[in-house]
């Protein structure tokens, strides 16, 4: 018999694998528009005025921001994300 705060954890490394898994995959989805926004477009106006001076050449703004989310980092964190999910659906159906 398992105690509540066993039941818990399951349940929290769960939701957090879940949670990693969905946010990074997400962010792999979006690569492809935030390639484009950081290309700064087509349009009437300058890339200057659209604020993308902002942008130096290492891919981070100003303040340290990364402006497109690195393929290798986030699909481990993904993966990561998912064996989590899975170990603690698995954990909670064998109990």
């Amino acid at each position: 018999m398992s105690s509540f705060y066993d039941d818990v954890m399951r349940e929290l490394v769960v939701a957090l694998g879940a949670a990693l898994f969905l946010a990074n995959a997400f962010a792999l989805l979006r690569r492809r528009r935030d390639a484009t926004a950081r290309s700064g477009g087509s349009g009437a106006r300058s890339a200057k005025a659209k604020g993308s001076s902002r942008v130096s050449t290492t891919g981070r703004t100003r303040e340290g921001e990364l402006v497109q989310a690195p393929v290798t980092r986030t699909a481990a964190f993904a993966v990561l994300g998912f064996v989590m999910m899975v170990a603690g659906l698995a954990a909670i159906l064998t109990q």
